[in-house]
């Protein structure tokens, strides 16, 4: 197969045509370098140019105040879970958990091993369809901090607002919706978003730190683990993934080119409204999350009937929409349409939801 079909898949995700078209134009030898990028030492000027060529672009994109340091690492989010409460949890202190479906209930679960961990709302009891309200949130003011996770890929729910944790620094996992949207960042201690989803290939973690945080970290942490040692040596302590940094810096460019987060926020939210006005305009298919708790990036809805989710999913495959099957741990169908998914594809998705319907309700 050689057509390009359209990518519904959660993460690893679709990635911008002219970023790969790039990529591959360039895979054998960087123009004037005479090597790959995955050849290259991460230590040569080449690569220096590169990655700071990545943070540049997120700082532009994203509005990084100067007081933030950007490290690029390994081990995903669910590296993360654990590096957070690691660096800044002890067994005297606690933090504030906000668990609003599957990767918060996994960070929290993490965080457990390293201190003590309050649940500031847990939404598992209504089946996670819903961010809480802020008088929901049940904060302690002397809290090491209060960690959110800003968009469920598995359930579909996203928080539209920030969460007000007043003097206590918020952290939140982003991986599902960085760079989606403008975030006013200031409101954040720390951010941290695998890149597999909106900013590039699997292998690469993007953390977003203010710095008065950095004196915060607990002495005598694994070398590897402790953020100092990353801040410090600028991300290049060790080799990272140079190839994922490279695509990195591509989609940042890209995203520049589209005018920005703002604009890219007005395409999803357009992306989005059109299959959920299909899922609204029936009975037959059925949203999971609440309207005001809907993910722009990850919409996920259920049929009548699991037999006919497992239809669904593989006719679905079979008319070039692959992805589409939702998580194993809730079942359903899940529509993931990142900044690179294409409106045509939700065009025709829509399309083969009506007529799915038409053949089957």
């Amino acid at each position: 197969m050689t057509e390009r079909i359209f990518n519904f898949s959660a993460g690893p995700a679709v990635i911008p045509v002219p970023v790969l078209e790039e990529a591959q134009s360039a895979m054998l030898s960087l123009p004037g370098v005479g090597m790959s990028v995955m050849e290259i030492s991460h230590r040569s000027k080449t690569f220096d140019e590169i990655i700071q060529g990545a943070e540049a672009g997120l700082r532009e994109l994203l509005n990084i105040p100067k007081d933030y340091t950007v490290l690029f690492l390994q081990g995903g989010a669910s590296l993360q879970f654990a590096m957070v409460p690691m660096n800044f949890l002890s067994l005297d202190s606690s933090a504030d958990y906000i668990v609003t479906g599957s990767w918060g209930k996994k960070a929290a679960k993490e965080a457990q091993k390293f201190g003590n961990v309050d649940m500031a709302a847990n939404m598992a009891d209504g089946g996670f369809t819903r961010v809480p309200n802020q008088d929901e949130l049940q904060l302690n003011p002397s809290a090491a901090y209060v960690h959110m996770t800003s968009n469920e890929t598995i359930e579909g729910v996203e928080f539209k607002t920030e969460p007000d944790v007043s003097d206590v620094p918020l952290v939140a996992d982003m991986s599902s919706n960085i760079l989606s949207k403008p975030i006013p960042i200031e409101k954040y201690g720390l951010i941290y978003a695998g890149a597999q989803k909106n900013m590039g290939p699997s292998g690469v973690t993007v953390v977003i730190m203010r710095e008065d945080l950095l004196p915060r970290i607990r002495e005598g942490l694994a070398t590897m683990l402790d953020y100092n040692t990353h801040a410090k040596n600028k991300s290049l302590y060790n080799t990272p993934n140079t190839w994922g940094i490279y695509i990195l810096n591509l989609v940042c460019k890209w995203l520049k080119e589209k005018g920005g987060l703002a604009g890219m926020q007005e395409e999803n939210e357009a992306k989005a409204k059109l299959i959920y006005d299909a899922i609204d305009q029936t009975d037959f298919y059925r949203g999971h999350a609440d309207p005001d708790s809907r993910s722009v990036m990850n919409v996920t809805f259920r049929l009548p009937s699991e037999d006919l989710e497992k239809k669904f999913a593989s006719e679905a495959t079979a008319a070039g929409m692959d992805g589409l099957k939702g998580h194993r741990s809730v079942g359903g169908i899940r529509a993931s349409i990142y900044n690179a998914f294409p409106r045509e594809g939700c065009e025709a998705l829509v399309e083969f939801m009506k007529e799915f319907q038409r053949k089957n309700g």
